[in-house]
């Protein structure tokens, strides 16, 4: 086991980054933990949010912590407001929507840590190529064993 030292992030001290529609903070790195864990924050508009997919890498535990999401979880659907925990481990199809009539936030914990290096190469990727097509993000995705089982979202096939 790597030891590391410890970190304190403080408000404001991570600027935002926008990837797709949706944008957010790399609050703690995966180098931060030793590996362990990352943990980011996703800052979504109304009606954002990804496509159904799954990580063949990660569990991923959201907390949300603004406005309101649709979360899917295998086959099932649930309403989650401030505060609910979803857990969603590797292997189980997942996706998230803001319902909210505003920008809402969610915490993000990945584990194992580096769940991040795949959202920093799609923004490297974005600013070499603005108008980046479907084929591109699901090439990267599958890089980082990410898959979609029911494909592009609306409009973006």
């Amino acid at each position: 086991m790597t030891i590391t030292p410890g970190k304190i992030v403080l408000p404001g001290e991570v600027e935002p980054v926008r990837w797709t529609v949706e944008s957010g903070r790399f609050l703690l790195r995966g180098t931060d933990t030793g590996g362990l864990f990352s943990l980011m924050e996703f800052i979504t508009p109304p009606d954002g949010g990804p496509p159904l997919h799954l990580h063949e890498n990660e569990d991923e535990t959201f907390v949300v912590t603004s406005g309101a999401y649709e979360f899917r979880l295998g086959d099932k659907r649930y309403e989650a407001g401030v505060g609910t925990v979803v857990y969603g481990p590797r292997g189980t199809s997942h996706a998230f929507r803001n319902i909210a009539g505003t920008t809402s936030t969610l915490l993000c914990f990945a584990t194992p840590g580096g769940a991040e290096l795949m959202f920093e190469e799609l923004i490297e990727l974005r600013e070499r190529e603005p108008r980046l097509g479907w084929q591109d993000i699901l090439a990267l995705a599958t890089k980082h064993r990410i898959s979609y089982p029911e494909g592009p979202p609306p409009g973006r096939g």
